[in-house]
């Protein structure tokens, strides 16, 4: 079941989301969509951050996402997008109107069974979604501990891409991959982004304080980190291909 609370804490935040989280690796996209096509849309966009990988992959692009605040950065960094305020169980587009349907870093918000219903129906029959999360690498111990401290609750899974290989309704599962990639980040820059995950975004300020600190311990505690100014992050992005049937 969707945490409401957790899921709508996104809606306050868009230029901090873009300046923080990362991006996806083009390898994502072309694994997707590995010959050009007429239109795709990206579903719960957030501020563009897949959404940019379609442009040179489709002759038209939309974005769909329910946070104004996201589609102000989505708009002003991307205007050849058409930026369209929506959600997953409500698309604003025609049926059989788009190629591609991708979903990075969304669909564990999303209601699944009314979601479904809603991508099949503005997909071409033989469509193609395409599921995408990034997430830490089970290898970074001192990533892997800041995730426990932001997210106790899912210890050491995500709660997200762990669950995208089931069945969806109106769709056949093709094929799953993993894209591993370094990151270069600073430290206050790695801080910040835990800053925009939905557990700090509810928290309160003596709360969110207190995980920061945390995060800052683990930093300070592990060889490979401790010190550093510059980080190198591992960066796991996992992608599901499904087509509509």
């Amino acid at each position: 079941m969707v945490d409401e609370a957790l899921a709508r804490s996104f809606e306050v935040i868009g230029a901090d989301y873009d300046r923080y989280r990362p991006g996806f690796p083009a390898d994502a996209a072309d694994l997707l969509i590995p010959e050009r096509v007429d239109t795709a849309l990206d579903l719960g966009a957030g501020t563009g951050k897949f959404t940019r990988l379609l442009l040179d992959r489709a002759e038209t692009v939309i974005a769909v996402e329910p946070s104004e605040a996201m589609l102000d950065v989505l708009r002003a960094n991307l205007p050849a997008v058409s930026a369209r305020a929506g959600n997953a169980e409500a698309i604003p587009c025609p049926a059989t109107s788009v190629d591609v349907v991708t979903v990075a870093q969304a669909f564990h918000w999303f209601d699944r069974e009314p979601a479904c219903a809603e991508i099949a129906r503005v997909l071409r029959p033989g469509g193609i979604l395409g599921l995408l999360w990034n997430h830490s690498d089970p290898e970074c111990a001192w990533d892997r501990a800041a995730h426990r401290i932001a997210h106790p609750a899912v210890a050491e899974q995500d709660g997200t891409s762990a669950s995208a290989v089931e069945e969806l309704p109106g769709f056949a599962f093709v094929r799953r991959a993993e894209i591993r990639t370094v990151e270069t980040i600073t430290r206050a820059d790695y801080l910040s982004r835990w800053g925009t995950v939905s557990t700090f975004l509810v928290a309160s300020d003596d709360r969110r304080a207190q995980m920061r600190s945390s995060i800052e311990s683990v930093l300070d505690a592990d060889p490979t980190t401790r010190g550093q100014e510059t980080l190198d992050l591992p960066v796991v992005t996992d992608v599901f291909v499904y087509a509509r049937v």
